[in-house]
């Protein structure tokens, strides 16, 4: 059964979860992509004011299609995440605690979520237009003119997520392959 979480996520939230975990995710997320992220990282090494306070956030790496009549959003399926890898150690150490997308992260970075105590989920490739159901409201706040790589904020509810990598070292991805591998 899935665990039921409200977001944002705090410090117990995040030690309550383990590699695996089945969870669906309610409340706001933000949605930036490698663009966005040199952008905020950029502000807070000259130590300019974020467009949102990332303490206790989740980020989806996420790439939208622009939307239909009536619909909030287009597709919205995850990106490659290892794309943000250079960028999420240090947003780990302002404060994120959560990333989703799609595909393993580097060392570094699963190393700065047992440091900073966040969490790794991944969305489903593929499941852009079901995933696109969970989310109930969705805004541009900052970098406009990136298009679809701008900085949103979305109001998620039940937004289906498994936990790739836990603040405990586990890895979702290593555990498969550890399952198949010939001896």
């Amino acid at each position: 059964m899935a665990k039921r979480i409200v977001l944002p996520l705090t410090d117990d939230t995040v030690a309550s979860l383990k590699a695996g975990d089945d969870v669906l995710l309610s409340g706001t997320m933000y949605v930036g992509r490698d663009s966005a992220h040199k952008r905020i990282v950029e502000a807070l090494d000259q130590g300019k004011p974020l467009p949102f306070d990332v303490r206790g956030q989740t980020i989806y790496y996420m790439g939208p299609s622009p939307a239909k009549p009536g619909q909030v959003i287009g597709s919205a399926g995850p990106t490659t995440s290892g794309r943000m890898d250079s960028y999420s150690p240090r947003l780990m150490a302002e404060g994120l605690k959560g990333m989703v997308g799609k595909g393993m992260r580097a060392p570094a970075v699963k190393e700065a979520m047992k440091k900073y105590k966040a969490v790794y989920f991944a969305a489903i490739g593929g499941a852009g237009a079901l995933i696109s159901k969970a989310i109930k409201k969705s805004e541009v706040i900052a970098y406009e003119e990136l298009g679809a790589e701008a900085l949103l904020r979305i109001d998620v509810a039940d937004f289906p997520v498994i936990v790739i990598n836990d603040i405990y070292g586990g890895d979702l991805y290593e555990e498969g392959k550890a399952k198949y591998r010939k001896s």
